[in-house]
């Protein structure tokens, strides 16, 4: 039988079609939502065809607002946390005019420091794609010939190697990464596709993320690997709205990752080709099948084409060239 965890995501009224917009985009569907004024429009409802309301359900009066998810007690299930402390963490970074309430994120049953750890014991070696090995960093593993072993702590950020977005990214990065290439990875999480981009022979790599978290993480991931720091430059920041930062990651790269979410991407869309030669590559990743068409044709609009597809179980990730 599988476990679940029970995960609360507290805001305000208002911000919760909002919230489960932005869950959705990170492939989670089942949720349950309580509002305080939902049940205060039901009270006021003249129309309303009951006689009594029981004394439990007249706590929902002044409840706060509250969206429940429930994630497997599992690494992928580790996975979608990680990305939902990351959105929180988001929302609260643009609550200077209160519109999400009190963002908070709480555990039900379980202290989240026990969870963090529990998790680990489902999180093993694995094989990706062709030679690539992830190795999480307290796991010991025996590499057979030809093997290139990618060691990673994703401590608290997003980027295990298990979730089919960071798969399928790798995959395509194994052939896009002949030698001697620069590599952009634009919400770098743990690092790990900046890693495999270096293990596949990339002759650097640049890491952007807006979680300073990730940044330091991502960092201390490529050393782990014995990169030294010539190998790699790690900025912090949004490079949608910060044109200065653009300009320090500047161009000429070979390939530009983005393993995000739907609504960033189409954000980004006119912004790759800064970043990029003509002849260069873009992956895009982290996009549920219901998001796909809407974020190719932002990019094809951008003057993109895509040149390969892959999808697992509602992700989809694309590989894309300039027309």
């Amino acid at each position: 039988m599988d476990n679940f965890i029970q995960i609360d995501i507290y805001t305000s009224s208002a911000a919760l079609d909002g919230i489960t917009a932005r869950l959705s985009d990170l492939g989670i569907d089942g949720f349950a939502v309580r509002d305080s004024a939902d049940f205060k429009d039901f009270l006021a409802d003249k129309n309303a065809n009951w006689d009594y309301v029981d004394d439990s359900l007249m706590g929902l009066e002044n409840a706060e607002p509250c969206i429940t998810v429930y994630v497997h007690d599992n690494a992928q299930g580790r996975e979608q946390f990680t990305a939902i402390k990351l959105m929180a963490e988001e929302l609260k970074s643009e609550n200077s005019d209160g519109f999400y309430g009190n963002v908070r994120i709480e555990f039900a049953n379980v202290k989240e420091e026990d969870w963090a750890n529990n998790w680990k014991k489902y999180y093993k070696p694995f094989r990706v794609g062709k030679t690539l090995v992830v190795k999480p960093s307290w796991e010991d593993y025996t590499a057979n010939d030809g093997d290139r072993i990618l060691e990673i702590d994703p401590a608290s950020t997003f980027g295990t190697g298990q979730h089919h977005t960071t798969k399928m990214v790798m995959e395509v990065l194994e052939d896009a990464v002949k030698g001697g290439e620069r590599v952009l990875d634009l919400g770098c999480g743990s690092g790990i596709l900046s890693i495999a981009s270096l293990l596949f022979g990339a002759k650097e790599v640049c890491m952007c993320d807006i979680f300073e978290n990730a940044v330091k993480t991502a960092s201390e991931n490529i050393e782990k690997n014995h990169f030294d720091k010539s190998r790699y430059k790690a900025f912090c920041g949004n490079i949608i709205e910060n044109e200065a930062l653009r300009g320090e990651i500047g161009g000429g790269y070979d390939v530009v990752c983005a393993n995000i979410v739907a609504d960033v991407i189409i954000g980004m869309s006119g912004l790759f080709g800064e970043f990029m030669k003509n002849d260069a590559r873009l992956i895009v990743s982290g996009i549920i099948d219901e998001r796909y068409d809407e974020v190719e044709n932002a990019l094809c609009e951008n003057g993109f084409e895509v040149i390969v597809k892959k999808n697992e179980d509602g992700w989809n990730c694309a590989e894309l060239k300039r027309r």
